[in-house]
């Protein structure tokens, strides 16, 4: 399935893409996509529901997060070895582990808002996975059993604010819009190897990334795995997985988005984003 939110932000309703690539509305049958629907059981009665008995929703609509209340965003840093090189970092021994807050979270086509004393505003095409069920000290063999789903994740960063102002990652990853999501949250029986996905990022039409979840350093079993033994996972949680070799902090010099740029970004079966940078006023 590929289960999606639509409407107003903060009054999204609940829906999913039919095999046609039209949007039906579920709200008839869940009140929300969020935590007590990512549950094994509500993710089975949704699959029972023929896509054709649920009503058409506008193709024009704004998507939302296809998640709604999450309420933990984790997130992998240099979790790509060519990621790492061009930001003259060293390979990390053990996944790099912080949080973006979740009201950056947006849906996959809204505008990044660019705060008016950046200066380093970058881009950073990833892939995530929401959690469906209580998990902690996860075995790797057991880790993907409790992922509801796979998304596409834009890990918007500012860098001076992440790198310059006391070491605190979250500092530059939070700011509201830093988040989109989606647009679908695309269930594991239609991403049979995550670990031979395709991501890409453009900016201007110009591709600026461009890899493959093959070349992660920590694979997702072990990510989530990793991460369970520090900290309970709850249905309903993001985690991000880290970007490919691309960013705009690598380039020699570096280039950074301003308003007016045009990102898009994609991955393999999980659909595309779209945003238009504009400066909060």
């Amino acid at each position: 399935m590929k289960l999606l939110r639509f409407g107003e932000r903060g009054a999204e309703r609940p829906g999913l893409l039919d095999r046609d690539g039209v949007i039906r509305d579920l709200s008839g049958v869940v009140p929300d996509i969020r935590r007590s629907t990512l549950s094994p059981a509500t993710m089975q009665e949704l699959r029972s529901v023929p896509p054709s008995t649920l009503p058409r929703v506008d193709d024009a609509v704004r998507l939302g997060p296809p998640v709604g209340d999450v309420r933990h965003f984790i997130a992998v840093g240099l979790n790509y070895t060519d990621h790492a090189m061009e930001t003259d970092t060293p390979i990390p021994d053990e996944p790099v582990i912080f949080s973006k807050a979740p009201s950056c979270i947006a849906g996959p086509n809204d505008n990044i808002i660019m705060p008016p004393a950046s200066r380093m505003l970058d881009w950073e095409v990833e892939i995530a996975v929401a959690i469906g069920e209580h998990a902690f000290e996860l075995s790797e063999k057991e880790a993907l059993t409790v992922v509801a789903g796979y998304l596409i994740s834009h890990d918007v960063s500012e860098r001076e604010s992440q790198i310059h102002r006391g070491g605190q990652w979250i500092k530059g990853k939070s700011a509201p819009s830093f988040g989109p999501l989606g647009p679908w949250l695309v269930t594991p029986d239609e991403v049979p190897d995550p670990q031979n996905l395709n991501l890409w990022l453009r900016v201007n039409g110009v591709t600026r990334q461009s890899g493959s979840t093959a070349k992660m350093i920590f694979p997702f079993r072990y990510l989530i795995s990793y991460i369970s033994q520090f900290m309970a996972l709850e249905p309903g949680d993001i985690i991000t997985t880290g970007t490919p070799h691309g960013v705009g902090l690598g380039m020699k010099p570096p280039v950074f988005l301003k308003p007016g740029d045009v990102v898009e970004l994609g991955a393999d079966g999980l659909g595309r984003q779209r945003q238009t940078v504009v400066l909060r006023v």
